[in-house]
């Protein structure tokens, strides 16, 4: 219980923390673009709500802090009417300062300036990572394929090099599913580009996708194609004295070769197998000594938290060091300085914003389910175990956030940057500001749909809950 509330307390804590800073970077940009274009701003504020704290700055405008770290808002003179300047409502001496007042190209550039800070955010925390981490990983090279998968069928084996996907070039595994990852909802044939082990010359493998992983919301799509990476291998470190383990006869130092039929692959592959198979016998073979011996391994019934029923046996892993596990010939290194990591930052930006607006394109579609469109439950979640795995962890995290959030501010809905953008667009070609009316409706209407998405964000939310 104490752990839960424990957990509860990290989650919201990481969840305040990372809006407030993204919410704070989008408004500032708002904030300061305006500014720049001379426009009276009235109010900055970070949060909805009551105001837990309000001071008026030198410059006159009002700051306000409130508890709700949903969004946030910048007020301007004038902000209302795009069209025309109420002079009866706005000071003599002040209406060049309204916001109405500006040429429209100023007006589309103070709403493109929030998204574009989310943009700028992003970079320079990538620039961060590349300048204190650099980008490490590991080559990705196959462990194995499971027998009768697709991999399998299309011809991948196991010590292939995954050289590219889809053209595009994978030196380590966070790349491979990245562009796997593009791939979701399609239907068609994933290119890979492969190196056979023990040989210098490639070749192309097609391997065939149906409305892949369409209804998954949490997608792995290396282990739904078949293919396993470096894994930790089965090995015993030791067994719990009176359970299953012991009592089928298994022994530390015991290499699990196959169970249930199936050649183990590895130890979460042999997690997988007996938390399948609750109160069935296990055949299971294994090598101690050098010599292959047959058991039979009943796994205990478990209840989880949630009511779920597994299998357990009672033994743990022998651990390994990332040195043992990781030959230094599979490692992928690169350091950067302050002006070199500038490009892949850029890169790495532009590529997860194409990423983004692929996934809310197939969402519209029909491609990807909208069981993965995330509220603030999940958010926080999330938020706190990046914030558990280290501080480059979460910094990624809080990144790819800033991308979503500057993509989705950029759709050309009513109520979002990208709705006024586009107004602003329509008004460059016709030379006449949208009608008042038409802007009421749309209003209207991108309230409604901004509404309904949230509700299905907070449904989803719920849904994983229980």
């Amino acid at each position: 219980m104490i752990a839960s509330l424990i957990d509860i307390g990290t989650n919201a804590l990481a969840l305040l923390l990372t809006l407030g800073i993204l919410v704070t970077v989008h408004e500032f940009g708002h904030f300061w673009v305006a500014r720049r274009c001379g426009v009276k701003v009235l109010k900055f504020s970070i949060g909805f709500g009551k105001a837990i704290k309000t001071w008026v700055g030198k410059d006159g405008v009002e700051y306000v802090i409130a508890p709700i770290p949903l969004g946030g808002y910048v007020r301007m003179l004038g902000q209302e009417d795009t069209s025309v300047v109420d002079a009866e409502a706005i000071a003599l001496e002040d209406q060049s300062k309204s916001f109405a007042a500006k040429s429209v190209w100023q007006r589309m550039a103070i709403s493109a300036a929030g998204p574009v800070a989310n943009f700028l955010l992003a970079i320079t925390v990538y620039w961060l990572i590349n300048l204190a981490y650099g980008e490490s990983g590991v080559a990705p090279v196959v462990s194995s394929v499971v027998e009768g998968s697709v991999a399998e069928h299309a011809g991948i084996q196991a010590g292939d090099e995954i050289i590219a996907i889809d053209g595009e070039l994978t030196p380590i595994w966070q790349q491979v599913s990245m562009q796997l990852l593009a791939r979701m909802g399609e239907t068609g044939s994933v290119l890979f580009t492969v190196k056979p082990q023990g040989s210098t010359l490639t070749h192309d493998v097609n391997v065939p996708v149906m409305a892949w992983m369409s209804d998954s919301t949490e997608p792995r799509p290396l282990a739904d194609l078949g293919i396993a990476r470096l894994e930790i291998p089965a090995i015993i470190a030791g067994v719990v004295e009176g359970q299953a383990a012991e009592q089928g006869g298994m022994q530390a130092e015991d290499r699990i070769v196959s169970a249930a039929g199936q050649k183990v692959r590895g130890w979460s592959h042999w997690v997988e197998i007996v938390r399948a198979n609750p109160e069935l016998p296990l055949e299971v073979e294994v090598e101690r000594s050098g010599i292959v011996q047959a058991l039979s391994i009943v796994p205990a019934r478990t209840e989880l938290p949630d009511g779920s029923i597994i299998g357990s046996i009672g033994a743990y892993v022998q651990q390994m060091s990332y040195d043992e596990l990781v030959p230094q010939e599979m490692r992928r290194e690169v350091k950067y300085n302050a002006f070199s990591a500038v490009v892949p930052a850029i890169v790495d930006t532009y590529d997860r914003s194409v990423f983004v607006l692929s996934s809310i394109k197939k969402m519209i579609v029909g491609l990807i389910s909208v069981k993965n469109i995330n509220g603030p439950i999940t958010i926080a979640q999330v938020a706190g175990e990046s914030a558990s795995y280290g501080f480059e962890v979460y910094l990624e995290f809080l990144a790819l956030l800033s991308i979503s959030l500057g993509v989705m501010n950029l759709l050309p809905i009513p109520v979002l940057d990208g709705g006024h953008i586009f107004y602003n667009l329509i008004e460059i070609v016709t030379r006449r500001p949208v009608p008042e009316k038409v802007q009421a409706f749309g209003l209207q209407i991108g309230l409604l749909l901004i509404s309904g998405v949230m509700m299905l964000a907070v449904y989803n939310d719920v849904n994983r809950l229980l």
